[in-house]
């Protein structure tokens, strides 16, 4: 399977509960995908509103030839402003997450490192009016390996091929 293939895969993925664009993305990724979630709790009738939150995820895909520390902080500096700027942060926020999924032909061993090190969170009024944090996943397509920050952990399953 090519590089391009399992991008493609990844982000048909996405497709069954996020709002994919692929034809005008922010620049410099090939395709973006949004998730918005509102849930609210009643007590018996709904006059008797408990609770209500909002959260949404925002995930960026990048197609790279060659990943160096260089591009990577482009990205990852890119996609942490992107979800800043799109997180609505009032009295019902839960939280605003932003994804960044690379595919690149070769990672440098420096930004693997970079890449497991990784951490970017912000919360608003203690976390009273909720948080954003960011997910980082990096597919090498060389050596067919999956390097992820630690929150991007849970993204791993992504990059699995089913035989």
């Amino acid at each position: 399977m090519t590089k391009q293939e399992m991008l493609e895969r990844v982000i048909a993925s996405y497709e069954h509960y996020y709002d994919v664009n692929r034809d005008t993305p922010t620049e410099p990724f090939v395709a973006e995908a949004v998730f918005r979630s509102h849930g609210e709790e009643y007590f018996l009738i709904k006059s008797a509103k408990l609770t209500e939150m909002d959260s949404s995820e925002v995930a960026f895909f990048a197609d790279v030839e060659h990943l160096d520390t260089t591009e990577y902080e482009r990205l990852v500096d890119k996609v942490w402003d992107e979800t800043l700027s799109r997180a609505d942060v009032k009295p019902n926020h839960r939280n605003s997450d932003g994804i960044l999924i690379i595919a690149a032909d070769e990672i440098d061993a420096d930004t693997k490192k970079k890449i497991k090190k990784t951490r970017r969170y912000k919360s608003y009024r203690f976390t009273l009016w909720g948080w954003s944090e960011l997910r980082v996943i990096a597919y090498e397509h060389a050596s067919a390996k999956v390097v992820s920050n630690r929150q991007g952990d849970m993204l791993k399953r992504l990059f699995t091929i089913k035989k």
